[in-house]
């Protein structure tokens, strides 16, 4: 039995060293065959030597804990935020440079500049032009000459309030508009034609410095001077302001 063995086991060796022999004397004439699959991982390594000490590190001057780092560079600006509360009233600023004087005032009103009053009369007996203003030629009274018997105007000086008024000895009719500087006050008419009548009207108004007062003809201009019957137009100052 052990016999049978040795001989399988010679004849085995045998061919397997023909193989050999062929396979070192022969070149391959065969295709390179798929690669094999992976092994797996290996074991880890046994563990190293020890190394040797490192030097030492920095001195570190921070305290413990996270540390602020170095400045960033600057971001880009925000939109503007909601205002917030007043603060609050600061010190009064210094006192500041004397200003430049004004202009002189007008020209104050004292003692008999406060009085104003004239009576006019008219002195002829030719009828006055149709829509023009009535000139009171003969003076009675004038304080300060603020009636102009040239214009036939009264131009206040003391600003305050005035009680003018007319009156007229008439043979025939008569419109008169009693005027402020263009503006119409009022319209006197009587429109009665008699012998002889006499008529009259009046009105309070208040007068700035400069403003004037006339009376004017309309349609009808009945207003002469006669000595039997003069025409008459005064003015006076009320009170100032």
């Amino acid at each position: 039995m052990f016999h049978r063995c040795f001989i399988v086991i010679g004849a085995l060796l045998s061919l397997a060293v023909s193989l050999l022999v062929a396979i070192e004397t022969c070149p391959a004439t065969g295709m390179p065959g798929i690669p094999g699959i992976p092994g797996l991982p290996g074991r880890d390594g046994r563990v190293g030597a020890k190394g040797n000490k490192g030097a030492p590190g920095e001195a570190w001057h921070g305290g413990p804990g996270p540390q602020k780092g170095e400045k960033g560079e600057t971001g880009m600006m925000g939109f503007p935020g909601k205002r917030g509360p007043s603060g609050e009233p600061g010190e009064p600023g210094p006192k500041g440079l004397e200003g430049i004087p004004g202009e002189p005032g007008e020209r104050g009103t004292v003692g008999v500049q406060q009085q104003a009053a004239f009576s006019v009369a008219r002195g002829t007996n030719e009828y006055p032009p149709r829509a023009s203003v009535i000139r009171f030629t003969k003076v009675i009274t004038n304080i300060n000459d603020d009636y102009d018997t040239q214009t036939g105007r009264f131009r206040c000086r003391v600003p305050g309030t005035y009680y003018f008024i007319y009156h007229a000895s008439l043979e025939e009719r008569l419109c008169v508009l009693m005027k402020l500087d263009e503006t119409l006050l009022s319209t006197f008419c009587d429109h009665r034609r008699t012998r002889r009548q006499v008529t009259s009207g009046g009105l309070a108004v208040y007068l700035s410095r400069d403003q004037e007062v006339w009376l004017e003809t309309k349609d009808y201009r009945g207003m002469r001077g006669i000595p039997s019957g003069y025409s008459i137009f005064s003015g006076f100052l009320l009170y100032p302001h």
